[in-house]
């Protein structure tokens, strides 16, 4: 079996980070390695006060050693909510230790939405972000933190040739292949771009636009994406079956639209991404 790694937060409640990480890649048929960077009663999103948090960071680099002292191998290292520097410089160190030529390294960076940073992250969280994006082989940011990483302005209201020449300064910060994630010109499509630096080639992929706001969308769309690309599938493919999925998970969850507040109805369209696999 082909086999991941993804390091980031669990909330024991609220879907986003490990609890739609660890179903979606298990689904795709790729035995799952977790290493929790935060331990939380909830999601700290809007709607959730009060939640207890328990940093995690003193025992990465245990684990690290302990799966070194194995000898341990994985096709791709996957990285979600990092919630500190230190955190981020110890990903870094995980990377020169499990990082090879045969697998891949897929960053969504973490930093924020709707043109703000999460709570609680800088500008100098950023500059850490910047780096272990250099590292990666694939990079899954949104439009605002495409904003804080290229250090420009957030917008809502650009172009496609917009969209083309952030994807290039994204590979000049190191990344082989940058995607962007929500990406939509007008009210009727959205979905993703990316951009092949190696080749020199970008693809497209697009579908239905439900204007509305759902939570933890973006981790469905990563996780699916790291998938993919763990099973081998090309560039389009992996966008095509990112995109497709997460509306899927869009649609599933309006006859719920209460519970979008703390998360999307991913388990209802768990059978379609075994589909879409096959």
């Amino acid at each position: 079996m082909k086999k991941i790694v993804t390091i980031q937060d669990i909330s024991c409640f609220g879907k986003c980070s490990l609890t739609v990480a660890l179903p979606i890649i298990s689904a795709m048929g790729i035995e799952t390695a977790v290493i929790p960077t935060a331990v939380l009663s909830t999601h700290t999103g809007e709607g959730f006060k009060n939640y207890t948090f328990r940093d995690l960071t003193s025992d990465i680099p245990s684990i690290a050693a302990h799966w070194k002292s194995m000898d341990l191998n994985f096709n791709a290292l996957y990285t979600g909510y990092l919630g500190s520097p230190e955190q981020v410089d110890i990903v870094s160190d995980f990377f020169d230790d499990f990082g090879t030529n045969e697998n891949r390294i897929i960053v969504d960076p973490v930093l924020g939405d709707a043109g703000r940073l999460y709570a609680g992250f800088t500008n100098s969280f950023v500059e850490k972000m910047k780096k272990i994006c250099a590292r990666a082989d694939y990079i899954v940011p949104n439009m605002t933190e495409v904003s804080f990483l290229l250090g420009i302005p957030y917008t809502e209201i650009y172009s496609e040739e917009y969209v083309m020449d952030v994807l290039r300064r994204l590979a000049e910060l190191g990344c082989k292949t940058p995607v962007i994630t929500g990406v939509h010109y007008d009210d009727i499509k959205q979905g993703a771009a990316a951009y092949d630096s190696e080749n020199d080639r970008f693809y497209f992929s697009f579908d239905k636009n439900i204007n509305y706001r759902f939570h933890g969308t973006g981790d469905i769309f990563s996780s699916v994406f790291t998938g993919a690309c763990t099973l081998g599938m090309d560039i389009q493919q992996c966008l095509d079956i990112a995109v497709r999925f997460t509306l899927d998970c869009i649609e599933a969850t309006i006859p719920h639209i209460d519970e979008t507040w703390y998360g999307s109805c991913f388990e209802l369209c768990l059978g379609k991404l075994i589909d879409y696999v096959k």
